[in-house]
C-alpha cells in the first residue's frame, strides 16, 4: 500500500469554521494514525472571496491546534507549488482542461450572460435553483471556435458530461452513491478569468500531489459523482472519498456564522482552552469504540479511525464543550493556567491582592475564562446583600445566631495578627470547639459576612487570607450593623 497522504485544502476567506477545523483536523489524523504526511494547500482561485490577513489565521490556526503540516507553502515538500493561484500561473489547469477537451470530454464555451440567463432553471435538494446549460457550445464547429478564440472572445473550458446512463461515487462513509447522468451539468472546468474552479483544480491538485484520502463536509456530496466523471476521463485513480456529517446548532439547523461560535476563533475569545476546542471538534462525527470523551492530541492520534465515523449530523452542544473545557480547566498546570486566567481577574479586581491566590481558587470551579468574572467581584468591593442570606437551614444559622458569632468573633479577630488561611482557620475552629457546634454555624456568617455572596469560590479564611486583616475586618463590622438594623 502506498504511502497515506492526505491535505487540509482551505480557501482564505477569513476566520476557520468549526467544520473546516473539523476536516482539518480529520485529515491531519488520518494521515498520522498511518504515519503518513498531511498537508496545507492554499485554494485561493476565487479571487473575489479573498479576505487580506485570510492566510495568516489559517497558520495561526493549525499552529495553535498542533495541526502541524509536513508540506505546505511554507514547507516545500517537493509538490509545490502548494497555493493555486500560483500553480495557475504556468498554465497548469489549462493545460489539463485542453487535454480533455481534445479527448472529446471538454469543450470551449462562448456564451454570453444574457443566453446564460435564458436557460432553464432547476432546483437542487438544497432547494437552491441551478440554471442548467444545454451544450450549446458543444456542437460549434472547430471552425467556429477557432474564430472565436482568435477574436478574443470571452470562454469557459466545460466537461461534457453523458446524458444516458448513471455514475456511481464511492464514499468510505456513506458507500456507493449513483445518479443518473441526466442530471449533471455540464460544470464549468476553467473560467473566463482563467481561474480553475474548485472543483477541476483539486481534482488536479490532489492527482498530481499523489493524495490518497480526501476529507471533506458532506454538502460535497451531491458534486462527488462529477468528480468521479474527470478521473475517468484521465484515467487517474480517485483516492478514498471520506465525507464528514453536517454539524448542526441545538435547533438542528446548520451551523452558521451568525451562531457566535462557529469559528475557532470565536470560541478562543469566549475564553475557551485551544486542547478543549480539539478534543471536542474530534468527537463532532466520530465515537471511539470505548467511549472515551477526553483525548490529548496524540492520543487522538492513536484512536482515530474514520470507519467509525457517523453519517447522522452532529449537534454542536455549547454546553458539553464548556463541561469538556471545565475538565481541562482543572487538569491544566497551575501556572500555565493563571497566565490565561489573570487579564480576566485584572479586569475585576485592581487593588493590591495576590492574584496567583484568587485564580487557585476558580480553578476548579469555572468553565470558560470569563465565568471567572461574576465568582471572584466581591473581592474588590462587597456587595450590597440581604441580611436574609445569614439564615441557612443545613447550617442551622439564623440572623440572630450569625449576629452573636460575628460579634464574639470580631475582638478574636482584632487581636489575631496572623491572617494566613492555615492560622485563621486554626482560630475559628478553637471558637467552634469552645462553643461546642458544628464547623457550619461558625462559618457561614463569616463567609457571608466577608463576600456578601452565597456562592464563593474559597471558604470564608481562604478569602480572609486574600483580602488581608483590615478589609475583613471592616466587612465583619458591616455585617454587624446590618445584623444589628
Amino acid at each position: 500500500m502506498s504511502k497515506v497522504r492526505t491535505r487540509f485544502a482551505p480557501s482564505p476567506t477569513g476566520r476557520m469554521h468549526v467544520g473546516n477545523l473539523r476536516t482539518a483536523l480529520y485529515a491531519y489524523l488520518i494521515a498520522k494514525h498511518e504515519d503518513g504526511d498531511f498537508m496545507l494547500r492554499i485554494e485561493d482561485t476565487d479571487q473575489e472571496r479573498f479576505v487580506e490577513g485570510a492566510l495568516e489565521i489559517i497558520y495561526r490556526t493549525l499552529e495553535k491546534t498542533g495541526l502541524i503540516h509536513d508540506e505546505g507553502p511554507d514547507k516545500d515538500g517537493g509538490y509545490g507549488p502548494y497555493v493555486q493561484s500560483e500553480r495557475n500561473k504556468n498554465g497548469l489547469y489549462l493545460k489539463y482542461a485542453k487535454q480533455l477537451i481534445e479527448q472529446g470530454d471538454a469543450y470551449y464555451c462562448f456564451c454570453d450572460k444574457e443566453r446564460l440567463d435564458s436557460l432553464k432553471t432547476s432546483v437542487s435538494e438544497s432547494g437552491t435553483e441551478i440554471r442548467v446549460y444545454d451544450k450549446h457550445c458543444l456542437h460549434l464547429s472547430k471552425e467556429e471556435v477557432e474564430a472565436n478564440l482568435a477574436a478574443g472572445k470571452p470562454y469557459v473550458i466545460r466537461i461534457n458530461m453523458p446524458t444516458e446512463g448513471t455514475t456511481t461515487f464511492h464514499d468510505d462513509i456513506y458507500g456507493d452513491i449513483t445518479v443518473d447522468n441526466a442530471e449533471l451539468d455540464d460544470m464549468i472546468l476553467i473560467k473566463s478569468d482563467g481561474y480553475p474552479t474548485y472543483n477541476f483544480a483539486n481534482v488536479v491538485d490532489d492527482h498530481l500531489m499523489n493524495i490518497t484520502h480526501v476529507v471533506r463536509g458532506n454538502e460535497y456530496l451531491s458534486s462527488a459523482p462529477k468528480y468521479n466523471r474527470l478521473y475517468e476521463a484521465f484515467g487517474w485513480e480517485p483516492p478514498v472519498y471520506v465525507h464528514c456529517p453536517l454539524i448542526t446548532d441545538e435547533n438542528h439547523k446548520k451551523l452558521s456564522k451568525r451562531c457566535g461560535h462557529s469559528s475557532y476563533e470565536d470560541l478562543l475569545e469566549q475564553g475557551f482552552i485551544s486542547e478543549a476546542i480539539v478534543n471536542y471538534v474530534a468527537l463532532l462525527g466520530w465515537c471511539p469504540s470505548d467511549n472515551q470523551e477526553i483525548f490529548s492530541l496524540e492520543e487522538l492520534v492513536k484512536a482515530f479511525d474514520y470507519h467509525h465515523m457517523s453519517k447522522s449530523p452532529a449537534v454542536f452542544d455549547v454546553q458539553k464543550l464548556k463541561w469538556m473545557n471545565g475538565e481541562y480547566m482543572k487538569m491544566m498546570e497551575f501556572d500555565c493556567f493563571f497566565e490565561m486566567a489573570e487579564p480576566y481577574i485584572r479586569e475585576v479586581v485592581t487593588k493590591d491582592y495576590d492574584l496567583k491566590k484568587i485564580a487557585a481558587l476558580v480553578k476548579t470551579r469555572i468553565e470558560v475564562f470569563p465565568d471567572i468574572r461574576e465568582q471572584i467581584d466581591f473581592f474588590e468591593e462587597l456587595p450590597e446583600y440581604d441580611t436574609a442570606m445569614y439564615t441557612h437551614k443545613k447550617m442551622k444559622t439564623t440572623e440572630e445566631t450569625s449576629l452573636e458569632v460575628l460579634k464574639e468573633l470580631l475582638p478574636i479577630l482584632e487581636k489575631q495578627e496572623d491572617y494566613s488561611n492555615d492560622a485563621l482557620f486554626a482560630v475559628l475552629k478553637d471558637y467552634v470547639a469552645d462553643k461546642a457546634c458544628k464547623n457550619g454555624y461558625v462559618m457561614w456568617p463569616v463567609r457571608t459576612a466577608v463576600s456578601g455572596k452565597q456562592n464563593t469560590p474559597g471558604g470564608a479564611t481562604e478569602i480572609m487570607e486574600i483580602i488581608g486583616k483590615e478589609e475583613s475586618l471592616r466587612r465583619i463590622r458591616k455585617g454587624i450593623e446590618l445584623l444589628e438594623k
